[in-house]
């Protein structure tokens, strides 16, 4: 879908937090500046040159905008630093004696002026060529395959087999204690997940574009597997209570009645608000996918994401299972 960073805090959030990504912008655009404290530096002038627009129009984003900007690093000097700065570029920039403050863009807060400024074509400019390297650079860590994203994970191979491990304990539970058809099973699989992220299977393989072999939760995040693994293990042990209790199984609306009770415990919603949340926000920014019913969970991803997915420490899961194929030898035999 379309990205309009000028009016989307969270689409500027997602980007400025990618480091991997605004290094390679940073390489590509190569706007110049005075490098200082192992930084490049751009002053309110250099802006509205950059921009092409009159130095007043910097200020009027800067005072509508002064929070976000010095969140990412936009900095008035003074004193002792506003000395050192004048000393270091004294031949290139001229500052009059006077002058007691002197505001300075680093790379990342002119990038987010960028993405502000509607009325300059060099800001548009800027803002496009943004957006591709963006797409390029999650392209180029996933081999283009954002739908298994999820997969990077270092937790995820743990969080696929905990689930699968649950799951077949409650497969048995609704053998054992729900008196259904084999309709049961994909019936309460669409009950949890709606419990889970207010979607049922069949929403949620359309809001990812999912194939036919496309298994639904070889998509999902390590944390969801695990809010769906606690989810199923609760639920099999009320199933077992409730049947004993009535010493015969369940129909399909004693069932609903108890999974409905289990599902609006307290105790779930920080556990669900959180795993809202971060499929919510992660697969608008890595997917370019958008769950319509989780809209208001929807916040920018952190810095924390970006490493797990696309840093160093993210691995294919070819490479998780090799590294921890002696550890799962023995899982599986206790």
């Amino acid at each position: 879908m379309a990205k309009n960073l000028t009016n989307s805090l969270i689409d500027r959030k997602n980007i400025l937090n990618n480091d991997y990504a605004l290094n390679k912008i940073e390489d590509d655009l190569s706007l110049g500046g005075y490098y200082w404290k192992d930084e490049f530096w751009f002053t309110k002038n250099d802006a509205a040159k950059l921009f092409d627009i009159d130095i007043r129009t910097i200020n009027n984003y800067l005072s509508k905008n002064e929070d976000e900007l010095k969140s990412n690093g936009y900095v008035v000097l003074k004193g002792k630093n506003l000395k050192e700065f004048k000393q270091c570029f004294s031949d290139e920039i001229y500052l009059n004696s006077k002058v007691t403050n002197f505001g300075l863009f680093n790379f990342k807060s002119i990038l987010n002026l960028a993405m502000l400024i509607v009325e300059s074509e060099k800001a548009r400019q800027i803002r496009s060529r943004i957006l591709d390297i963006v797409l390029d650079v999650i392209a180029e860590k996933t081999g283009g395959q954002t739908k298994y994203i999820n997969q990077r994970d270092p937790e995820y191979l743990l969080g696929t087999f905990r689930e699968n491990q649950e799951r077949k304990k409650f497969t048995e539970a609704l053998n054992k204690y729900i008196d259904m058809g084999n309709y049961k099973y994909g019936y309460f699989t669409n009950r949890i997940y709606e419990c889970i992220f207010k979607e049922n299977a069949k929403e949620y393989r359309k809001i990812l574009n999912l194939e036919k072999r496309d298994k639904t939760r070889d998509t999902m995040y390590s944390e969801i597997l695990t809010n769906i693994a606690s989810f199923e293990a609760g639920l099999a042990y009320e199933f077992e209570i409730e049947s004993k209790t009535k010493k015969r199984k369940l129909t399909r609306d004693e069932a609903d009645e108890v999974l409905n009770r289990f599902a609006n415990h307290p105790m779930h919603k920080p556990h669900l608000d959180d795993a809202r949340a971060k499929m919510a926000s992660r697969d608008l920014c890595f997917r370019d996918a958008l769950h319509y019913k989780l809209e208001s969970y929807i916040s920018s991803v952190d810095k924390k994401d970006f490493d797990k997915f696309l840093g160093d420490v993210s691995k294919s899961l070819e490479q998780q299972i090799e590294e921890n194929k002696e550890i799962f030898e023995r899982l599986k035999d206790k």
